[in-house]
């Protein structure tokens, strides 16, 4: 078994632990006694992940992420633990997709040249128009 990131990626299960844990909150008394929480650990170090998404996770300021380099996710949403490790795995997956993302450079841009004499011509007669409004002294 394995978690599929892309299409290039994926991470075998045997890297990822899942422990069963309570559930906190409300629930009667089935909570006290069902392991219904999924707690999750991922050694990035130690994964057969590529190197550039290693080392893009390494340099996330997350707080799931501790600094021996492991991320650990609570997954406690659903009432079932199978619904709770799938949600862990998927939110482990999207961490990983969104650090071996690359936001695209910005171009810086300008305004061109016809818009700003608008921008100062629309400036100027406004100020006429509020020059007009003045009141008329005798002088």
């Amino acid at each position: 078994m394995v978690l599929q990131i892309s299409n290039n990626v994926s991470i075998p299960l045997h890297e990822i632990t899942l422990t069963p844990i309570r559930a906190q909150g409300a629930g009667g008394q089935n909570v006290n006694k069902v392991s219904s929480a999924i707690h999750l650990r991922f050694d990035i170090r130690n994964s057969s992940l590529p190197a550039f998404y290693k080392e893009r996770l390494l340099s996330l300021s997350d707080s799931r992420l501790t600094d021996d380099g492991v991320i650990i996710l609570k997954a406690q949403q659903h009432r079932t633990q199978e619904k709770n490790r799938a949600d862990a795995l998927e939110r482990l997956a999207l961490i990983i997709r969104r650090a071996g993302h690359t936001q695209k450079k910005r171009k810086p841009t300008r305004p061109s040249g016809s818009a700003r004499k608008k921008r100062v011509d629309t400036k100027t007669k406004r100020g006429k128009v509020k020059t007009l409004r003045k009141k008329v002294t005798d002088s």
